[in-house]
């Protein structure tokens, strides 16, 4: 007869599953990040984002073609191995501040979306008191999201810097896993308890988990139950970056064997724009795979003699006044506060730049209306990739009562066609090199005269905030008070929080 099979031993911890909210208060709580608060286990993603964002498309596409050597450390020899190759590849050479800029403008998006609704729910119940979170990751890529998001303490793997501390070496001196976690726990709650809950999701983090009060296994299942964006401590509302999906393996070799593909892909589209006629433009972008929807009653030409229409859209790309225009069918000028001269040379459609001083910029854009060119303006000032209004900057009312607000939705499948810190010259071209981009431009009723300032005898700020309330409501989006400088001093990394009427913190 065969042996017995043995009997499998018992788990060392029970899985989080088992836990008992009402059994007992815990002030204190330690967890591990990937696999345990994240649904993922692999951090591979956000170590590719730091090497596109803050080095290169080079570096990027080096890490990549490492991927299948570090999986093979992983397993085969062992995680702090993996971890050191992957660190030193990610950022030898790179400037800090460049990695710190990265670590709040782009990755918060991406780990915010991926936290686990059943792990998030014990870790923020357990962690009244004091929460930390002990991971492999390095602290300075970790750091923003924990504190902003989870409302935690964070201790990572450190990095080495040379140069007088302004760049990395890429070398570590030993990465935060097994018994290492442990000493940075006993050490982060010295002179008091131990964390009465700690969670993980591997073997490397049993060290800490030991020395809690109570610890608890998360099962693995990328397919778990994400949080929602109000579950989080804080909600983003302004992020940075060229990619639209998080990158795993996957994805990350499309968008970058995508690249050659969709540069000669934009540069046809952009040639379109340029030389087919406006109103055959609409179906010569359809035969390029751009999708453009028209909803709404586009405002009828002016007449001889008579001044255009300003209108008044939300803005979410460079290109927005562009589809405005072929959604028009008809050419419009563009009024713009920020726009390089190589986007000014190649837009189909004229802009004008303002020069930011209030009087100028009036007279310059009430000359325009006079002439009788319908103008597109776009008070937020600058973009907005979440479904959120900025603030409407009021001048737009002081100019005239012809009035027509624009609700404007972009199309982004592969790469975002705006940024706050990269060649924003190349903005238009991002849009158009995703496969299939699009638009949805609805044309909204224009303000009745007493809706304006001139019939109505209404402030430019009852006018401004009633234009953003409309179209936040054909969009379904939400009005905020951000204005463009809060939006580059939160990417910058300082700008004071705002909540909404339930309390949740914007960021």
């Amino acid at each position: 007869m065969p042996p017995p099979s043995p009997t499998p031993a018992p788990a060392r911890f029970p899985p989080l599953s088992s836990f008992d909210p009402s059994a007992s208060e815990r002030r204190t709580a330690a967890s591990d990040l990937d696999g345990t608060l994240l649904a993922s286990s692999s951090a591979f993603p956000y170590y590719f984002l730091v090497a596109l964002e803050a080095g290169s498309y080079l570096r990027a596409l080096a890490l990549l073609l490492l991927a299948p050597l570090i999986l093979l450390l992983y397993t085969a020899v062992s995680e702090p191995a993996a971890i050191a190759l992957l660190v030193f590849a990610t950022f030898a050479g790179l400037r800090v501040d460049d990695v710190e800029a990265v670590a709040r403008g782009v990755l918060p998006r991406h780990y915010a979306a991926g936290v686990r609704a059943d792990s998030w729910e014990v870790f923020r119940g357990c962690g009244a008191g004091r929460r930390v979170v002990v991971t492999a990751s390095p602290a300075v890529m970790v750091g923003p999201f924990v504190r902003e998001f989870l409302g935690a303490e964070v201790a990572g793997t450190e990095l080495r810097t040379f140069a007088g501390g302004r760049r990395f070496t890429g070398v570590i001196e030993s990465v935060l896993v097994g018994e290492r976690k442990r000493e940075v726990v006993e050490r982060m709650f010295a002179g008091g308890d131990l964390p009465d809950v700690g969670l993980g999701d591997r073997e490397s983090d049993h060290d800490f988990m030991a020395i809690c009060k109570e610890a608890y296994m998360v099962p693995t299942n990328k397919r778990a139950p994400r949080a929602t964006p109000d579950a989080l401590l804080s909600r983003v509302i302004f992020h940075d970056g060229r990619l639209v999906r998080r990158p795993d393996p996957k994805h990350a070799l499309f968008a970058l064997a995508y690249l050659p593909v969709g540069f000669a892909l934009a540069l046809l589209r952009v040639l379109i724009s340029h030389h087919v006629p406006r109103s055959l433009v609409r179906h010569a972008y359809r035969l390029t795979g751009i999708r453009l929807t028209v909803r709404g009653t586009p405002p009828p030409p002016p007449s001889r003699g008579t001044p255009g229409s300003l209108l008044v859209c939300n803005h979410r790309t460079a290109v927005d006044p562009i589809f405005v225009s072929i959604a028009l069918g008809r050419q419009v000028t563009c009024v713009t506060y920020s726009v390089s001269r190589l986007s000014m040379a190649t837009s189909p459609v004229p802009m004008v730049a303002l020069m930011g001083d209030r009087k100028v910029d009036k007279a310059r854009i009430t000359a325009l209306l006079e002439s009788g060119r319908d103008v597109v303006v776009c008070p937020e000032g600058t973009t907005c990739r979440e479904p959120c209004l900025l603030r409407f900057s009021a001048l737009f009312a002081e100019l005239t009562d012809r009035v027509v607000p624009v609700a404007v939705e972009a199309v982004q499948s592969t790469y975002y066609g705006s940024t706050a810190r990269g060649w924003r010259s190349m903005d238009p071209c991002f849009f158009y090199m995703n496969p299939r981009p699009g638009y949805r431009v609805t044309f909204l009723p224009a303000l009745r005269a007493e809706e304006t300032c001139g019939g109505g005898a209404r402030s430019v700020v009852e006018v401004a905030s009633h234009v953003q309330a409309v179209i936040a409501k054909e969009l379904g989006y939400k009005c905020t008070g951000f204005t463009m400088k809060d939006k580059y001093m939160k990417l910058a990394g300082s700008v004071a929080d705002e909540c909404d009427p339930n309390g949740k913190k914007l960021a």
